[in-house]
């Protein structure tokens, strides 16, 4: 290849001497943990034979050191190691005291023979890597040391194979092509508009940045904004619906669903007051979302009426009824408990129960009805049987008796009165519970007065078990009164057992319900929506792909050999996106809380401002970046959105991956970009495809 410019000599000139002492490996003598071992066994012989006090001190602390060393030496080797196939990529070349040293940023540690290969995440000098640019001058505490200087030279570099394939530097873009390098100009990282297409992958020129550039596109407030004047006929017509009966809302991601859900309340509240009460209860999956939905309801003249999760709801009315049971509920049921706790089929074995035992109507007995239906191995055999063949193998309904059994006998003894029994119930227990009472005694009662709310309103609803719909269902005054909204196509919780609607509405007892869809996308742009349409693939319920009103740049995919270079790009992104739209809001989606923190330390390192690692759902709903997992998420909205690591191994190609990056995709308001860095999804790869 012949090189374009001089700083292509440099980093291949580089990266040859990298790779040359990795291969050489380090020249620091390794201790044996043979040696070691054996040392450890004559000291603690010598311990052993009765030295005197004296002796015994001194050989109590040698062998102490021995032990450390030990472990020093087997930290050491678990320790990450620097790869000679993509060793670094990051360099940065700094002037300090009168000499000029290269410094290399991986994903590891490799100090030998004049070569500073550091770990990106906890050298204390990466942190000048990520502060300033070339030719600043920095100031940085160092180790405990001012250390002062210039960065002569910053550059991000692609390397495969142990060879230099692209840098990105101030003076150009610098790509390996099938015979020579290319020298593409350099454009700083922001978000931007730019051809038409679903997917834009990028591999020379990273030109698009991340930013929409539009007087007004952001606002301070990250709430749901106020649209009762921007409300198009169809969700109208919704919103003004007699306040009697069931009204059920589907729509694609970012079609108003919960908007208009929100404004059915102001508009039913207007014409009879009492809606705006503690009678009414707006029931949602996430802390986050109530949160979210608290802060519009207000400003829609509605003030009293509940949010809350349903977990939140169903725990405080199962102990005001049943006091006796343990408060606490604990989250470590096999899978195949919960997913048989949550499936329809236990509304029809609950129910069955009731029927079958003649009992009183209390508590207790409603509490047996529900510990007697997880334990009954032939019972739930034949109602999965007639309910949901092939849904469970025998041997799972075996497995899932034996867990309940053991369980149900710790709470047995905690009712009993030994408050040592280590009882607990799962989170899944409180809908079966409240619905055992329904069944056994009758209508819920809190406070010596009955449950019978005037309207319930239920977002995200694919997300709910029919069995927690019914429960709620039989809390409605004799109106009836309940919205439901929701989009099959962002199910995203695989047990709670939506299938359809009409499937849905069967297992409700309610076949036949009409449901209205709202046609419109408002949230997010023309090229989100395709893309997150063609990532639903053979999920897409719709073959006309839904109104979108507006236009924006298309998604982009940048594919990085490391997190630590990933980091490095998406901060200089940010640090532009802050300067042009201080008021954007971004959100930083990862597959995991692990990659979460480190994107998280990461960026802080870079200095990137107002960034919020969300924990427990603890968004701040304000300009700024939240970073957290795609799959908490669900049910907001961001300016923009990078979904991070899209990978095959977090993106499978499996109907819950689809829905999960589906998902994620439409939290995105003006542009959304992705990144990966090991081997890409296949989803991606297929959605790259097409025209």
């Amino acid at each position: 290849m012949a090189p374009a410019h001089p700083i292509v000599d440099e980093e291949i000139e580089l990266c040859a001497r990298v790779v040359a002492a990795i291969d050489r490996g380090p020249r620091r003598a390794v201790a044996s943990e043979r040696d070691i071992l054996a040392e450890m066994e004559r000291l603690r012989d010598q311990l052993l034979s009765g030295r005197s006090v004296e002796d015994h001190a001194a050989l109590s602390a040698e062998l102490n050191r021995q032990e450390a060393l030990l472990n020093q030496l087997r930290q050491s080797r678990a320790t990450p190691r620097v790869g000679r196939e993509s060793p670094y990529f990051g360099h940065m070349r700094l002037a300090e005291d009168g000499r000029r040293w290269d410094v290399c940023l991986g994903k590891a540690t490799f100090i030998e023979d004049g070569i500073n290969v550091v770990d990106w995440r906890n050298a204390p000098i990466s942190k000048i890597f990520y502060r300033y640019r070339q030719g600043e001058e920095f100031e940085e505490s160092v180790a405990g040391r001012l250390r002062i200087g210039e960065v002569v030279a910053r550059r991000m570099l692609t390397i495969r194979e142990a060879r230099v394939q692209r840098i990105d530097a101030p003076e150009g873009v610098f790509v390996a092509g099938d015979g020579d390098w290319a020298r593409v100009e350099a454009s700083p990282p922001r978000l931007a508009a730019g051809p038409d297409a679903v997917l834009r992958e990028q591999h020379g020129d990273r030109s698009p940045a991340l930013g929409a550039a539009l007087a007004g596109a952001t606002r301070a407030d990250k709430h749901l904004p106020d649209i009762a004047g921007l409300i198009d006929p169809a969700q109208f017509e919704l919103i003004g619906r007699p306040s009697s009966g069931l009204v059920v809302i589907r729509g694609s991601a970012g079609s108003g669903k919960t908007t208009v859900a929100l404004h059915r309340i102001a508009f039913l509240a207007y014409e009879d007051p009492e809606i705006d009460s503690p009678r009414s209860l707006v029931v949602v999956f996430s802390r986050a979302l109530r949160d979210y939905v608290a802060h519009v309801l207000p400003a829609l003249g509605v003030q009293r009426v509940r949010v809350a999760t349903f977990a939140e709801w169903a725990g405080q009315v199962r102990r005001a009824l049943m006091p006796m049971l343990p408060v606490e509920t604990r989250d470590d049921a096999p899978a195949v408990v919960q997913r048989l706790k949550q499936h329809p089929l236990m509304l029809a074995a609950l129910a069955r129960q009731v029927e079958r035992s003649t009992g009183a109507a209390s508590v207790r007995q409603a509490i047996d009805d529900w510990g007697s239906v997880l334990t009954d191995r032939r019972l739930l055999g034949e109602v999965a049987a007639e309910t949901a063949p092939g849904a469970f193998a025998d041997a799972e309904i075996e497995r899932a008796c034996d867990w309940s059994r053991a369980r149900y006998d710790e709470i047995a003894a905690f009712v009993g009165g030994d408050r040592g029994a280590d009882a607990a119930l799962d989170p899944q227990d409180e809908a079966l519970l409240l619905r055992a009472y329904q069944l056994r005694v009758g209508p819920l009662r809190v406070g010596g007065r009955t449950l019978r709310y005037r309207h319930v309103a239920i977002d995200e609803v694919q997300d709910f078990s029919p069995l927690e719909v019914r429960v709620l269902l039989d809390c409605l005054d004799e109106r009836q009164s309940m919205t439901l909204a929701g989009d099959t196509q962002q199910h995203v919780l695989q047990d709670a057992g939506f299938t359809s609607w009409s499937d849905f509405f069967s297992h409700l007892g309610l076949a036949g319900t009409m449901v209205d869809t709202l046609r419109v996308s408002y949230r997010s742009t023309r090229q989100i929506v395709r893309f997150a349409r063609a990532v639903l693939g053979p999920l897409r319920e719709d073959d006309e792909e839904p109104e979108t009103p507006r236009e924006g740049p298309p998604v982009d995919w940048f594919r990085f050999t490391d997190h630590g270079a990933c980091v490095a790009f998406l901060a200089e992104a940010l640090r532009g996106l802050a300067r042009t739209e201080p008021l954007a809001s971004v959100a930083l989606l990862t597959p995991n809380a692990a990659l979460s923190e480190t994107y998280y330390r990461g960026l802080s390192n870079a200095e990137v401002a107002n960034i919020h690692l969300v924990r427990d759902q603890s968004y701040r709903f304000a300009p700024g970046v939240e970073i957290t997992e795609a799959s908490q998420v669900k049910g907001l909205e961001f300016d923009y959105v990078v979904i991070v690591e899209a990978s095959a191994a977090h993106y499978p190609d499996t109907p819950a991956s689809r829905r999960l990056l589906h998902v994620a995709a439409t939290r995105a308001i003006h542009q959304l970009w992705l990144t990966s860095v090991a081997t890409p999804s296949p989803m991606l790869v297929a959605v790259n495809r097409e025209p």
